[in-house]
């Protein structure tokens, strides 16, 4: 159940768990992404805070987040109280139609971004390991909608079936 504060922002009602994250290890080569993420539900107020503070050691503390509104629920919170280990803070949050399919960008306080693309929850543990590995792997030139399309043909039950089959 998500609850809010005379402010506006939605709270967590849990302690945010750890996230299914993969990131570059480091940031010297040029890449599209920074990454891969695979949240448990589509709950922005359940998922995004435990997101953020494993986001805050790459470059700093995260501020704002900007996502599209596609596969998350109709909650859309414009800010988000994030529980940490050096307090609570809100984080802006911002939801775009435009933004493209799966990619998620963090800002940190620096100015700093994180692009990471976003798997859906409903992916299979290996269909999600392997998006999110290749969004991580350095060098990587594919955008976020081109991974989450691979991910969908995985699961489409004609790509299953194989060629030829009926």
């Amino acid at each position: 159940m998500l609850s809010t504060t005379e402010r506006g922002a939605a709270i967590s009602p849990a302690p945010p768990a750890r996230p299914r994250l993969l990131l570059q290890p480091d940031h010297s080569g040029a890449t599209l992404l920074d990454g891969g993420w695979w949240p448990r539900s589509a709950d922005p107020a359940a998922e995004l805070p435990g997101l953020i503070l494993a986001l805050d050691g790459r470059h700093g503390r995260i501020t704002r987040v900007m996502l599209g509104t596609a596969g998350w629920d109709a909650s859309r919170p414009r800010r988000l109280r994030v529980d940490g280990p050096a307090g609570s803070r809100v984080v802006r949050l911002g939801w775009f139609v435009t933004m493209p399919d799966g990619l998620l960008t963090a800002i940190s306080a620096s100015g700093q971004r994180t692009d990471v693309v976003t798997i859906p929850p409903h992916a299979s543990e290996h269909d999600a390991r392997a998006a999110m590995a290749q969004a991580a792997q350095a060098g990587n030139r594919e955008h976020a909608p081109a991974i989450l399309a691979v991910l969908r043909a995985a699961a489409s039950p004609l790509s299953a079936a194989g060629p030829g089959s009926s």
